[in-house]
């Protein structure tokens, strides 16, 4: 293999291992549990266990060295996934099935970005806005429709800024576009992103991903989330027991963890209730005193603004968190996906 592939190679697994140690060392137990989901900290454990071995190979030369004739895999599988170590003709037929699927995908990555635009829902009114805190950014918000018809809906953040996180942003964006229309369940979809990107040679950090899926027929939300922070529900009926609603991670961050479960989660929703997504941009936004705008905060405005139209809502947000910061940049992006269940 060319020296400075090699080279290119070893300089971001070695950037991917020091920000999963310092995130591992230095992230608050609260920030932890999110990431993680139902997932503990040893299946990152051994995700860097994956990513050391993967460095010593490239130390010695032999990262991507096919066990069958010993020559090197292709430098594009490679980049797919730093773990390869066969060449394509020694693949079972099923082998190079699946495979010549996963390189077809990856082709399709920069040809399937589309404008966004906010679909009409019955039953279902929406909004959303997004601000990077740079030029561009790594916040995503996006809407299609699952292989059931379903209404489908993600927010996303990659752990990172700037450049880097918005064509990674990208490629996932793309990579939804395809997965998503092809698939019924949010959590299969969040299964087939993890292994996308788990073992890819960009992704530097990790993803986190809400992803719902929304039948105006039933009113049912099935949910899938990846460490995203918990999205807020707020149910209007006076009789229910649980008013407010944390949707809590069932699995971890997308690149996060080795191979893992994704579990799906299901709520009813009634005429009232309005669902709040959002990125850490809004609950880490800090004032002059380093305080953050944190989870209570949202709360209490979610439940003193419930009555307003999800456009009208994110309006006022907005205006809190300024108020909040006291007019200072907000050093992340900052991504609010709202919608409000309204009578057929």
């Amino acid at each position: 293999m060319d020296t400075k592939i090699l080279q290119r190679f070893r300089e971001n697994l070695l950037r991917q291992r020091r920000n999963l140690h310092e995130w591992l060392n230095n992230t608050p137990s609260r920030t932890k549990q999110i990431r993680l989901g139902p997932v503990d900290e040893n299946a990152v454990k051994v995700h860097l266990e994956v990513i050391d071995n993967a460095l010593t190979k490239a130390d010695n030369k032999t990262l991507g060295l096919c066990q069958v004739c010993h020559d090197y895999v292709e430098t594009d599988r490679l980049e797919m996934d730093f773990t390869a170590c066969v060449c394509i003709d020694h693949y079972s037929a099923e082998q190079k099935r699946r495979l010549e699927s996963e390189l077809e995908l990856s082709h399709k990555l920069q040809r399937a970005l589309l404008p966004q635009r906010i679909p009409d829902m019955p039953g279902l009114q929406v909004a959303a806005f997004s601000q990077p805190a740079a030029i561009v950014g790594g916040d995503y918000f996006d809407f299609f429709r699952f292989h059931d018809a379903t209404y489908a809906f993600a927010i996303a953040d990659v752990m990172g800024k700037g450049l880097p996180a918005s064509m990674l942003m990208a490629s996932l964006q793309a990579s939804l576009r395809i997965l998503g229309p092809e698939n019924d369940s949010p959590a299969v979809v969040a299964q087939r992103l993890n292994e996308l990107f788990c073992h890819n040679i960009h992704l530097i950090k990790f993803i986190t991903l809400f992803l719902g899926s929304y039948d105006p027929a039933t009113r049912m939300l099935k949910y899938c989330n990846a460490g995203h922070n918990p999205p807020l529900l707020f149910r209007r009926n006076e009789k229910s027991m649980k008013p407010m609603q944390w949707l809590q991670p069932t699995g971890a961050a997308i690149g996060l963890a080795e191979s893992f479960t994704f579990g799906i989660e299901t709520v009813a929703l009634s005429p009232g209730d309005i669902l709040v997504l959002y990125t850490d941009g809004v609950t880490e936004a800090m004032n002059s005193s380093r305080e953050e705008f944190g989870e209570d905060r949202l709360a209490r405005f979610v439940q003193q603004q419930a009555d307003l139209n999800p456009k009208d809502f994110i309006k006022e947000l907005r205006l809190a968190l300024n108020e909040f910061a006291g007019g200072q940049i907000h050093q992340d992006d900052v991504t609010i996906l709202v919608g409000k269940v309204i009578q057929n």
